[in-house]
């Protein structure tokens, strides 16, 4: 069987205002409702681009390109009172004729007036997360 692949899921862990959070999509499309200036552009914008190609550059993370926005500020908020947070997105895809599933990801890792640490991963045996693989409290320092 050789179908195409379709967008299942995007998995949020501890980023932005998540802690732990997935939309689904149906047949490869997702709707987000809410109000004006609810987030709901700004959470697609920091995830689907940068799981794709891993552009973090301000511009491409704010919705209206502007620079104001940095990939830092996702995890770390000016007066949050952290030093340090570890984030986690997901994009699960999902063969449309078959139970095939294949994730990518990645891990930021945010220190107070440091770079920024990342790392990529993807599932490609078919496990998913939530179901068959399961991140734990240890590896998300909040």
């Amino acid at each position: 069987m050789n179908s195409r692949w379709q967008a299942n899921k995007i998995g949020l862990i501890n980023f932005w205002y998540y802690d732990e959070q997935e939309f689904p999509f149906v047949k490869g499309r997702m709707l987000l409702r809410g109000s004006n200036g609810s987030g709901k552009s700004v959470t697609m914008q920091s995830v689907v681009p940068l799981l794709l190609d891993g552009n973090m550059s301000p511009e491409r993370l704010d919705p209206f390109g502007s620079r104001d926005r940095k990939m830092s500020s996702y995890l770390l908020e000016e007066n949050d009172g952290r030093e340090e947070r570890t984030g986690y997105l997901y994009l699960e895809f999902k063969r449309k004729d078959s139970e095939t599933y294949l994730t990518i990801g990645m891990g930021i890792r945010a220190k107070r007036n440091k770079p920024l640490d990342k790392w990529y991963f993807s599932l490609t045996d078919g496990r998913r997360i939530g179901k068959d693989f399961f991140y734990t409290k240890i590896w998300v320092r909040k």
